[in-house]
C-alpha cells in the first residue's frame, strides 16, 4: 500500500472530530481567489503547478481553512482526451465542440492515456505539493461520468440519448467512467485525502434515472478506491435526488445554495456528510455583515447534524472580496455548540 494512504485524515474524520469539540470544519470551495494574492492569471495557474500551488498556499496562509482543494476545473479530462478547449487568460476554460455522436466515434479516444497529458500532470503535481506542505487534509476534483459524457457529445444530446439510444448512452457512460477512474487512481496515489466528483449534469435526471444509470458508477468508484473518501457535488436544486444520492455509496454530498440544508439533513440522515452551502453569488455581491449572519444561520440550522462541513454551495469566483471570505471564516470560527447551548439555556431560565 502507498504509505501516503495510511495517514489520510479526510473530511468525515475532520467533521466528527470537531463536532465532538463543539465546532465545525470551515472549508469553502475556494482556489481562484488566491490568484488575487499572486497576481497571476487563470491560465497560468491551470498550466503551471508551481504557480497554482503558490496561489493555493498563499490563500491557505491568509485564511487557514480546515481543509483545502486544488482549483476546480471541469475541462481537465476532456482536454486530456483532445477535445477542443478554449483557454482564456482570465476565465475558466470551456469545451467548444462535442465530437462524439456514435459509439464508433469513441474509438479514436480509446488508446489515449490521460495521465500523459500536461494539464493532468499539473493537477497531480499541485496535489503532491499540497500534501507535503499544507498541515490539513487536501482534496482533489474529478469530473463525473455523466458530465464528461455531456462534454463528449453535448449536454442536451446526452439527455436525449439517455432516452432514445440507451446502448449509446450506456457505452459513453462506461467509457467516461474508465477515464475518470484512471485519473482518480492517480490522484489517490498523489496523496489526496478526499475526492469530490463534480456532476452538475445529474440535476437533469429524475430519481429513477439517477438510481439506474449513475448510482452504480459512483458505487464502483467507492469500491475501487476503497480507502479514499468520495464525495459528490451536483449543482442546482437537487432536493428531488437527495435520497438516491445518499444511497449511492459516497461518504458525503456537496450541495448548492438552492438546497434547504435543514431539509437535506432530514432526508439523508446523520451518517452522510453534508458540505455547503453559502451562495458564491452572495459571497461575491453581498456585504460582509450579510455573509456573517447567513453563515451563523446555516450553522444553527445544522446544529443537530454531526457530519457537517461549513462550505460554499460551489466554487468561489476569482474576484470575491476578501472581506466577505473573512466574514465567512469569522462566523465559522466564532460559532460553537456550547455557545448555542448557552443561549438556549439562558432563554429557558428567563421564561
Amino acid at each position: 500500500m502507498n504509505s501516503r494512504k495510511k495517514d489520510r485524515f479526510n473530511l468525515t474524520n475532520l467533521a466528527q472530530y470537531l463536532y465532538e469539540e463543539g465546532r465545525r470544519p470551515v472549508v469553502p470551495l475556494m482556489g481562484y481567489p488566491g490568484l488575487q494574492l499572486t497576481g497571476t492569471t487563470v491560465k497560468q495557474n491551470q498550466f503551471n503547478h508551481i504557480v497554482q500551488f503558490r496561489s493555493l498556499s498563499r490563500l491557505y496562509d491568509r485564511f487557514r481553512p480546515d481543509a483545502m482543494f486544488f482549483l476546480m476545473d471541469l475541462s481537465v479530462e476532456a482536454s486530456a482526451l483532445g477535445l477542443p478547449v478554449r483557454f482564456p487568460l482570465e476565465e475558466t476554460p470551456s469545451v467548444e465542440e462535442h465530437p462524439v455522436k456514435s459509439l464508433e466515434d469513441l474509438e479514436k479516444f480509446e488508446n489515449i492515456d490521460i495521465l500523459g497529458d500536461g494539464r493532468v500532470m499539473v493537477y497531480l503535481e499541485t496535489l503532491r505539493h499540497m500534501k507535503v506542505a499544507l498541515p490539513c487534509p487536501v482534496g482533489a476534483f474529478v469530473i463525473g461520468p455523466l458530465t464528461l459524457a455531456g462534454l463528449l457529445t453535448g449536454a442536451n444530446e446526452i439527455a436525449i440519448k439517455s432516452l432514445t439510444e440507451p446502448d449509446f448512452f450506456e457505452g459513453i457512460l462506461q467509457f467516461s467512467q474508465r477515464i475518470i477512474l484512471r485519473y482518480a487512481q492517480a490522484l489517490s496515489e498523489a496523496g489526496a485525502d478526499t475526492l469530490m466528483v463534480l456532476e452538475p449534469t445529474a440535476v437533469i435526471f429524475g430519481p429513477q434515472q439517477f438510481r439506474n444509470h449513475l448510482a452504480p458508477l459512483y458505487r464502483e468508484l467507492v469500491g475501487v478506491l476503497d480507502d479514499l473518501e468520495i464525495t459528490l457535488h451536483v449543482c442546482g436544486d437537487t432536493t428531488h435526488l437527495l435520497k438516491e444520492m445518499a444511497q449511492c455509496g459516497v461518504s458525503g454530498l456537496s450541495l448548492d445554495s438552492m438546497v434547504d440544508f435543514g431539509k437535506a439533513a432530514e432526508i439523508v440522515g446523520k451518517d452522510i456528510l453534508l458540505i455547503g452551502n453559502i451562495s458564491p453569488i452572495e459571497m461575491l455581491q453581498e456585504k460582509p455583515q450579510k455573509i456573517y449572519s447567513d453563515t451563523l444561520q446555516l450553522l444553527n440550522t445544522m446544529r443537530e447534524h454531526p457530519l457537517f462541513v461549513l462550505s460554499t454551495g460551489c466554487d468561489l469566483p476569482q474576484d470575491v472580496p476578501f472581506e466577505n471570505i473573512e466574514a465567512f471564516f469569522k462566523a465559522g470560527r466564532e460559532w460553537t455548540l456550547s455557545a448555542l447551548k448557552g443561549i438556549k439555556d439562558l432563554a429557558i431560565h428567563s421564561q
